[in-house]
């Protein structure tokens, strides 16, 4: 398992890399859909694949409460159990824990907490968090963490930061006492707020414990956009060049170009599957609200020129119609879309990268971005 550099970008920070798994390559820059309960929503994983999915992401905590770990024991892991043959990264649970903030008790050992589902008490550790995710059988595993809420004051990120620090070497020390035909990656995450000291203590520090990639935390948290940029610009310059580097949790289309600019390699995202289940498409100039009467009449694809299943077949009125009707397969041909599009973004990046000409396809695709409300096109009949 290793991660390769294969070109970097002269203008940015920007990298072409190959991530290697227990499951498989991922050529990075890659988006990774969120399966937080062991599924993508409204998505087979044939259709993962079609749409170009070459990793998907799984929860720690949603897994742990349900089904439960007799029950992904009994299929033996998460692969099996969704039946998903490519890799698989799981969150530590400590975003999730960072949530329930009224529903939990952080000690230095770890963090008691009530279940969102029936109220039980629960507790994760540091170590607990490595073994479930050790059963789900992960590819990519991320140490426990706690993420901090916005805004936050200086003590609480330095104090909370020590801790995540502490558990991070307790994450470490499991991984590697596995059998080595049984470790999985493990992914150090780097925290701080919006503090630039903070962020570079723990960057500094996490790479110490040689860990075998780096996440970027604690942002896309209610941040503004220019705090969110400021966090990963006060991250990445910490960490090595020879490892992946993965902001979680982010973010709109023209987010993730501009992370790749400052040398992000993964991203997680809910937008594509979340808007659309309420009738939102990505475009390359935008979102599309197909719920608007604009598009009853529409005979158009989502996005002109775009090959997802969804465009090459239905147009934008019938979309719209089966959205206002509430049926469900309305919502996963947007889901099918978003997703190609953010895919197909990164395979664009990936592109201009190997060409040398990223800089280029940034300031054009970032300028466009949310410029121009598309056309509707009403050929035919509609009477």
């Amino acid at each position: 398992m290793s991660f390769q550099l294969l070109c970097t970008d002269s203008t940015s920070r920007a990298r072409r890399g190959r991530l290697i798994t227990g499951h498989g390559a991922v050529e990075t820059p890659i988006f990774m859909p969120v399966g937080t309960q062991g599924t993508v929503k409204a998505m087979a994983p044939d259709e993962l694949k079609t749409v170009g999915a070459q990793i998907i992401l799984g929860n720690t905590y949603h897994l742990f409460l349900r089904p439960g770990l007799d029950i992904m024991r009994h299929f033996g892991g998460l692969h099996r159990f969704m039946s998903w043959d490519r890799p698989i990264l799981t969150d530590s649970g400590g975003f999730q824990v960072f949530s329930l903030s009224k529903l939990r008790h952080i000690t230095e050992e770890g963090v008691h907490f009530n279940s969102h589902i029936d109220g039980a008490p629960c507790f994760l550790s540091p170590e607990i968090s490595m073994e479930i995710q050790s059963l789900l059988g992960s590819d990519i595993t991320m140490a426990f963490d706690e993420c901090l809420p916005y805004p936050c004051d200086w003590d609480y990120a330095a104090n909370s930061l020590e801790r995540t620090l502490r558990w991070a070497k307790r994450c470490h020390k499991w991984v590697v006492n596995l059998p080595h035909e049984q470790r999985p990656l493990v992914f150090g995450i780097v925290q701080g707020g919006t503090f630039q000291g903070l962020r570079e203590k723990s960057a500094r520090s996490s790479v110490k414990m040689n860990f075998d990639g780096y996440a970027i935390g604690g942002v896309s948290v209610g941040e503004p956009e220019s705090e969110m940029m400021r966090a990963v610009d006060n991250s990445i310059p910490f960490l090595p060049e020879d490892r992946p580097r993965y902001a979680m949790g982010l973010g709109t289309p023209p987010q993730l170009v501009e992370m790749v600019a400052r040398g992000v390699d993964m991203f997680d995202c809910v937008l594509p599957t979340r808007l659309a289940r309420n009738g939102t498409a990505f475009t390359s100039w935008g979102t599309l609200n197909l719920k608007n009467n604009l598009y009853r009449f529409d005979n158009g694809p989502i996005e002109q020129g775009c090959i997802c299943g969804a465009c090459q077949t239905f147009t934008r009125g019938y979309i719209r119609h089966l959205i206002k009707a509430e049926e469900i397969l309305g919502l996963r041909l947007i889901s099918i879309h978003n997703l190609y599009f953010y895919l197909n973004l990164m395979q664009q990046i990936r592109d201009e990268l190997e060409a040398g000409t990223f800089q280029r396809f940034r300031e054009i695709f970032v300028a466009n971005y949310a410029r121009y409300e598309p056309s509707c096109t009403t050929k035919g009949n509609h009477q």
